[in-house]
């Protein structure tokens, strides 16, 4: 499994070099990223192997950063056409499930779902 950990940061230049930074200097891959601005903040979503995930949140607080988050993702391997996202997400639609967070991985197709409904994903994801 893989875990997204919401970092936030101040809205300002080096920041996410920090943090990509901060992440290899413990050792911790990052696999994939989603990062947004807003009001002075950088809210940063990154996936990590679960393996690693207590060394990257320990090496984050050590450099100031906060985490915000951490939970439990799926990450689903799609074709690269037209129409693999609708298709995906209306199967976890039919079944009720809301996704609250998407976006994809670094090196392949594959895109990287949030729920608040973890077992109902499952089984439609299997």
């Amino acid at each position: 499994m893989a875990t997204d950990v919401t970092v936030i940061l101040d809205d300002r230049p080096g920041e996410l070099a920090r943090l990509g930074e901060t992440a290899a200097s413990a050792g911790v891959n990052i696999r994939g990223l989603a990062a947004l601005t807003g009001e002075g903040r950088g809210v940063v979503h990154v996936l990590v192997d679960d393996a690693v995930v207590r060394r990257l949140h320990d090496a984050l607080d050590a450099a100031g950063m906060g985490v915000a988050d951490e939970r439990e993702v799926f990450v689903v391997d799609v074709e690269d056409r037209p129409g693999t996202l609708g298709g995906l997400t209306r199967r976890l639609a039919d079944a009720g499930v809301n996704v609250d967070l998407a976006y994809t991985t670094f090196g392949g197709v594959r895109i990287v779902l949030a729920t608040d409904d973890v077992e109902s994903a499952r089984q439609v994801l299997g």
